[in-house]
């Protein structure tokens, strides 16, 4: 295999947050179009960051097992949220993150945070703020899993809608491709990213608050947990359903949002 090695927009731009750096996919476009001028075979992203909208001429061939969806705390001396003291700084550039963490800590003091797992470690670390909201996933792929001081657990804290999950994608012409890579396709890491991300689809009809969301399997029943998050409100959700209505169920998750939510 050979890495081909590529800067996105979003790794170019540190600085802003990424909503607002002016486009989806700051994260997958640049890789995605390596595949399409065929400078790259495969493209590997993680799920959360690929836009729910399908691109033209390229197909998720696979979706390996699913690593730990949830966020975790990072707080170096401190071992839970209740534990940081009044006006701690957290760092996050995540939306979500914060106004989740605004429900349960209002004190705490949100601060902007870009960068690689570690740059987000070691700010801990070294006493510029307090603590950050990572995904479990990352600081375990990092290396760094001994970092986290506690997961954040679902209902309370819902992850990005795919997070822990990568999507492998091949342009749609290369049935050879297609085929090959579906080798280490995982059903359940599929069905609830599926599901997840046609709840977040769902959300773009009108809805612009931050979205969580995780499904879980039982069986040959999935049940998806998902909310929207902004001023200290949480508007929740849980639907359940078979494993083949994944994307219906969420799209029915975000539909109940939707009705539910306060008309901005």
């Amino acid at each position: 295999v050979e890495l081909v090695p590529i800067t996105t927009a979003g790794d170019a731009d540190r600085t802003r947050p990424i909503d607002r750096l002016g486009e989806r996919g700051v994260f997958a476009k640049a890789v995605q179009t390596a595949v399409l001028e065929d400078r790259a075979a495969l493209a590997v992203h993680s799920y959360k960051d690929l836009p729910t909208e399908p691109t033209p001429d390229l197909v998720v061939a696979a979706v390996p097992p699913r690593a730990d969806a949830r966020d975790a705390l990072v707080a170096g001396r401190y071992g839970s949220l209740a534990d940081l003291p009044r006006a701690a700084r957290v760092g996050t550039g995540s939306t979500r993150r914060a106004a989740q963490l605004a429900r349960v800590r209002p004190d705490l003091r949100v601060v902007p945070l870009r960068g690689s797992v570690g740059t987000r470690v070691a700010k801990v670390r070294d006493g510029d703020i307090e603590a950050t909201v990572m995904a479990v996933a990352g600081l375990q792929r990092a290396g760094l899993g001994d970092a986290i001081s506690v997961i954040l657990e679902p209902p309370e804290f819902l992850p990005a809608p795919a997070q822990g999950a990568l999507a492998v994608e091949v342009a749609a012409a290369r049935s050879d491709l297609v085929d090959l890579v579906g080798a280490i396709d995982d059903r359940v890491a599929r069905v609830t990213s599926a599901a997840e991300r046609a709840f977040l689809h769902e959300l773009q009809g009108g809805c612009s608050l931050p979205a969580g969301a995780l499904a879980t399997v039982e069986g040959d029943r999935l049940r998806l947990q998902a909310g929207v998050f902004g001023s200290g409100e949480a508007v929740p959700v849980v639907v359940t359903g078979a494993l083949d209505e994944a994307e219906a169920l969420g799209r029915q998750a975000g539909a109940r949002v939707l009705a539910a939510a306060p008309s901005s």
